[in-house]
């Protein structure tokens, strides 16, 4: 990846519905060229996907908290692949500290939240966790 590449990646990480004319304008360069760029970027894996984001307050009844996980010795891999597999993981972070991963849970109401949560703690490899319930966000990126 060149500079281009990183200054396109940033426009679509600002807004992935940027028509490709505004892009290409901004980069200076063909519409054709920024539509190949997208391409590669795709096919190499890089854009793995375009998605909607919604403010924290958007679902004012869903349930958000954020888990943090300890790993035993060699089982990061294991646990990951099975934290993104369940589906009250809404996002995973890799994190350094006292904790191995942070994930952010996602949940209907409190009883769902729960059954989350029994799941996550039955996965092998996790020795211990800390969760708490995400109460407001003061300040939106």
């Amino acid at each position: 990846m060149d500079a281009t590449d990183h200054k396109l990646l940033a426009l679509l990480r600002k807004d992935a519905r940027t028509p490709i004319a505004t892009l290409a304008n901004k980069l200076g360069v063909s519409r054709g060229t920024v539509t190949n760029r997208v391409t590669k970027l795709e096919d190499a894996g890089i854009i793995v996907g375009y998605t909607v984001r919604l403010r924290p307050d958007a679902q004012p009844t869903e349930i958000s908290a954020w888990m943090s996980v300890a790993v035993q010795g060699n089982e990061t891999r294991a646990v990951i692949a099975s934290l993104l597999g369940e589906p009250g993981v809404a996002t995973l972070h890799d994190t350094n500290g006292r904790w191995d991963l942070l994930a952010e849970l996602r949940a209907a109401n409190l009883a769902e939240l729960s059954h989350v949560l029994e799941r996550i703690r039955l996965i092998r490899g996790i020795s211990s966790s800390e969760t708490s319930i995400h109460l407001e966000t003061y300040r939106l990126p």
